[in-house]
């Protein structure tokens, strides 16, 4: 089992950067893949990011690959999201999840967080 929790979200402006957190607890947490996905109103939850277990994969959504990068800390537990050159359309909850199958689709993953505001305005 393991709970996974977001932080790190908030308003900026366009061209702004922010990072985003994301705790994990239990015991397992190194063996799983985590991501982060968003979803903006009306529209399905998209992936935005993934890295492996141990770190040999990464891979990003093409709408953010050079302006987002994600990276692994497994002494805190935690993975993150920076967020660089913010655009309007980037706004959405971010989803930080876990699973044990390498993938870009949502049901891939087991454990979701609650998720975090990001805004951008223009």
């Amino acid at each position: 089992q393991v709970q996974v929790t977001e932080s790190g979200g908030g308003l900026v402006q366009a061209g702004d950067s922010l990072r985003l957190s994301c705790a994990a607890s239990g015991s397992s947490f190194t063996s799983y893949h985590m991501a982060w996905f968003r979803q903006a109103p009306g529209k399905d939850r998209e992936f935005v990011g993934a890295i492996s277990w141990g770190r040999t994969y990464i891979d990003y959504a093409s709408s953010v690959k050079g302006r987002f990068t994600i990276s692994r800390d497994k002494d805190k537990n935690a993975i993150y999201l920076q967020m660089n050159n913010l655009k309007p359309e980037d706004t959405a909850v971010y989803y930080c999840a876990a699973g044990g199958v390498w993938g870009t689709q949502v049901d891939l993953y087991t454990y979701w967080g609650q998720g975090t505001q990001v805004t951008v305005s223009s």
